[in-house]
């Protein structure tokens, strides 16, 4: 039996060659609201769950892989979804020429690619610079949530954070709003590695005030 085609949405996918400067996400998805975003979105589970679930919020995607990103597209696309947005680009990158100053709510980074030979270790995503950007693009009071199945790879994302300390509080992680239960992110590498019976460590920071004289609310996820 063939494959049903995989259709793109205008309305869902965004194309890096056509930004210019710090994107406007108002303008983007035609309102003010939250923003949160996913990096290493794959086939779009956890961004179907979470906007079904929270219509609130604006999520968008950043996937590298073509395949899994044309997948999640077609997957969105197919919902009626209106608050998600996926792009297909490298995430340092995107970050760094078109996120502006505090304009996240939340980042949410669930089992990144660990890069497990040690000559691999540098194209990590999360590091201590990579670290720092997303804290420049979180709003005061904005989390990053991360779950990884790689030991190793967790304890270089605590030095991250220990490196960014002055900036951020350790707190709970919840979890997400479209995760079943037993999950805590509801992404398609949770549900394999929990039949598989891996170890997931999972941490949420917040981006403390303690610089900064403003007051936050609670961030609800």
């Amino acid at each position: 039996m063939a494959k049903r085609p995989l259709k793109d949405y205008e309305h869902v996918s965004l194309r890096p060659d056509e930004l210019a400067g710090p994107v406007d996400f108002e303008q983007i998805f035609g309102r003010k609201a939250s923003l949160h975003i996913e990096i290493g979105s794959g086939k779009g589970t956890f961004l179907l769950g979470q906007a079904r679930q929270s219509p609130q919020i604006n999520f968008l995607g950043i996937e590298w892989a073509n395949k899994y990103y044309r997948f999640a597209v077609d997957r969105i696309g197919r919902w009626g979804l209106t608050n998600v947005r996926i792009i297909r680009t490298d995430a340092t990158w995107f970050l760094s020429e078109h996120v502006g100053d505090s304009s996240v709510d939340c980042f949410h980074v669930y089992f990144p690619d660990p890069w497990p030979k040690k000559r691999h270790h540098k194209r990590r995503f999360i590091s201590s610079p990579n670290m720092a950007q997303m804290l420049r693009c979180l709003k005061v009071g904005g989390q990053i949530r991360i779950a990884t199945d790689h030991a190793d790879y967790f304890e270089q994302i605590e030095e991250a954070i220990k490196a960014n300390s002055e900036m951020l509080e350790t707190i709970e992680f919840t979890p997400a709003a479209g995760a079943e239960e037993g999950e805590l992110t509801g992404t398609n590498y949770e549900r394999k590695y929990i039949k598989d019976k891996r170890n997931i460590h999972t941490i949420a920071v917040r981006k403390s005030v303690r610089k900064n004289n403003q007051q936050t609310s609670p961030l609800y996820i």
